[in-house]
């Protein structure tokens, strides 16, 4: 009897050292947040083609300097991340939890790069820019200076 309490216990402990495990991996770094939102601006549109994806690693190493295997490695976990993303909460609060106002503000610049990277600007991808900004604590004023002027 004591053997399958102390049993129980060791499985319970197991499963929560997995379970541990699993959300370190699963941590989001800021380079990925960005990435993220970055790519979900890029999908709103519902095509992205590779002047696309070119511009999205150029967006990164210009913010984090990072060389083309981070790179890579980072866009591969955000196209996965973003189309299994319900929300942005997730990446916004990373973001707001370690950027100022200034580099919010460069972010949301980025994501209207990333919007004109095709050429033009789908109405979807506006609103998406506009959500992200919201959750990044953007005044209106703040939101308004960071679009292009075209």
């Amino acid at each position: 009897m004591l053997t399958k309490i102390s049993s129980f216990f060791q499985n319970l402990a197991d499963d929560l050292t997995d379970t541990n495990t699993k959300k370190n991996s699963d941590e989001v770094t800021i380079e990925l947040a960005c990435a993220v939102l970055l790519c979900e601006v890029m999908r709103a549109d519902g095509h992205f083609d590779q002047k696309e994806q070119a511009k999205l690693a150029v967006l990164l190493v210009e913010q984090f300097h990072l060389n083309e295997e981070e790179v890579k490695q980072i866009i591969d976990q955000a196209l996965i991340q973003s189309e299994q993303a319900t929300d942005f909460y997730r990446y916004t609060s990373k973001i707001n939890k370690h950027f100022s106002i200034e580099q919010r503000i460069s972010i949301v610049k980025q994501l209207w790069n990333m919007a004109y990277a095709d050429g033009e600007l789908a109405s979807i991808e506006e609103h998406v820019i506009r959500k992200i900004g919201d959750l990044l604590q953007l005044r209106h004023a703040e939101y308004i200076q960071t679009k292009p002027r075209k």
